[in-house]
């Protein structure tokens, strides 16, 4: 769960008095060196994060890289600030997660230790044993992100299933001329991807993947700006890649 400590359900019973405030810093998020993305986010985030594919147990997954080396976000400073225009959708909806019932239904569940929650400040979660506008409008952000993570699963499966994933291991070169190896990196074949049938191309316009993937191959150019940025932070570490 990366920066969740510890999950359980929501319960308007256990948290019948419980009250919850916006987090006063991303410092939850300074230890992540990737999050998962959206394939909806892909446009947003080319403009801020390399876009990499990390396999996971669904297949492969979309992932922002925030950083080069194990617990180490780039883009989180000393005071918590996040410093980019974009924040992914998985970071805000921190200190709720959604998860699944016993039958597959969608759960709402919490950070009980995160300090956005307390029985004394903040905004309730429950009146009367039924949820506040408050929780009703983390229940729709997590219901949507639900919808459209498995969306995203989809794509990554499809693009299994057409052989366009590659391995990019590469060598970054610091400002101060040491090296930073990079491993486990996936993105897309672009060789291959030129060289799909038109059938294949047109089913990937019409459904929205083909300019996703050509945001993902745009986002790497981030790249070079994630190494300025750990440049500029100091060396000495492991490199690494999410999953």
């Amino acid at each position: 769960m990366i920066f969740y400590e510890r999950v359980v359900a929501l319960s308007d019973q256990a948290h019948a008095a419980l009250k919850v405030r916006p987090a006063s810093s991303f410092a939850y998020a300074a230890r992540t060196n990737s999050v998962p993305l959206l394939a909806g986010e892909f446009f947003e985030c080319a403009r801020e994060y390399p876009i990499v594919f990390a396999r996971g147990d669904a297949g492969p997954l979309p992932a922002a890289l925030l950083g080069l080396r194990d617990s180490e976000n780039l883009y989180v400073d000393a005071a918590g600030k996040w410093d980019a225009r974009y924040v992914p959708a998985f970071v805000r909806r921190y200190p709720f997660v959604p998860g699944k019932g016993a039958q597959g239904e969608l759960l709402v569940c919490i950070d009980e230790a995160s300090p956005c929650f307390d029985s004394r400040e903040g905004e309730a979660l429950f009146a009367e044993g039924k949820p506040t506008a408050q929780l009703e409008h983390a229940i729709k952000f997590l219901t949507e992100f639900h919808q459209a993570a498995a969306a995203t699963e989809a794509l990554g499966r499809r693009l299994e299933e057409l052989g366009l994933l590659r391995q990019a291991d590469s060598v970054a070169q610091l400002n101060d001329g040491s090296q930073f190896r990079l491993n486990g990196l996936n993105v897309v074949d672009e060789t291959k991807l030129r060289a799909l049938d038109r059938e294949t191309v047109q089913e990937l316009f019409a459904n929205g993947s083909l300019a996703v993937i050509y945001a993902h191959l745009i986002s790497l150019g981030n790249l070079a700006a994630l190494v300025d940025r750990l440049s500029r932070r100091g060396t000495g570490g492991k490199g690494s890649a999410p999953g």
